[in-house]
């Protein structure tokens, strides 16, 4: 059992949300709970094919949440979102940034044959897309913010099969590193998640991904890596003033795996 939050401690918060695709991903348990905490959400969706599954989600917090379409890496539809957003609201509290990809032949075999396209595909949504949706979001953090992206262990050391995409999230937590330094003269604060593995689509298209979970359940102080619902209350966390003084960081939230050497 989680211990209780305060009651709606976000509460009258705006906050956008990117990389919902269904109800097992780690953007919708982050929304879910900056939702309970009384945040006001904006999504995007990329692509018709999780459209309906975002708005059937989106709807359970009502009839009007916004969904707007949004390719991260295009540049045209990235400024047509932020003009949507500012339909709804001046200002933005929160972002959350939980998109990754990289092609599926890139993350099996040996890091050895990554081709030059996955390497610049896997870096441009995974890592720039950060930075260029910091680059809009900036101007309406009027009153500071919070921004938060998701990494993995994978970008710190070697797991089999992650490959590139462990690269690209080392991409994404120095870009983190950089944002806070700009941004934190406007009171605008950047950190990671790097959450344990959990039963996602997503993680389910990584090789070996049923022993990376055997390997936390026995190595990890915890003795298990982390769910759904505690990603999501750390999200509350780092967004609220709690997380005041804390901006540029990594925070692992993964059974205290990562404190491991042997």
């Amino acid at each position: 059992m989680l211990p209780p939050m305060n009651c709606k401690s976000l509460e009258g918060k705006v906050g956008v949300v990117f990389g919902v695709a269904n109800k097992r991903s780690i953007a919708w348990a982050i929304a879910q709970a900056w939702a309970d905490q009384g945040v006001k959400l904006i999504f995007n969706y990329q692509g018709d094919r999780v459209k309906e599954n975002v708005e059937e989600l989106t709807a359970t917090f009502g009839e009007d949440v916004p969904l707007y379409p949004c390719d991260v890496t295009s540049d045209a539809e990235i400024d047509t979102f932020f003009q949507n957003v500012r339909k709804h609201t001046s200002q933005v509290d929160l972002l959350l940034h939980s998109v990754a990809y990289a092609p599926r032949e890139a993350l099996e075999g040996r890091f050895l044959s990554t081709s030059r396209e996955a390497y610049r595909i896997a870096h441009d949504i995974s890592a720039y897309s950060l930075i260029a949706l910091a680059q809009r979001v900036e101007p309406m953090m009027t009153n500071g913010g919070s921004i938060l992206a998701m990494s993995y262990y994978g970008a710190e050391k070697v797991v089999p099969n992650y490959n590139i995409m462990g690269v690209a999230k080392a991409s994404l937590e120095a870009s983190t590193r950089y944002l806070a330094w700009d941004m934190g003269k406007k009171a605008i604060r950047v950190n990671c998640i790097s959450a344990g593995p959990v039963q996602t689509l997503a993680a389910r298209g990584i090789g070996g991904f049923s022993q990376m979970i055997k390997q936390y359940s026995e190595r990890a102080p915890l003795g298990r890596t982390c769910s759904l619902e505690e990603i999501g209350a750390t999200g509350v966390f780092l967004a609220s003033d709690g997380a005041a003084a804390i901006t540029g960081q990594v925070l692992y939230v993964d059974g205290g795996y990562q404190i491991m050497g042997m």
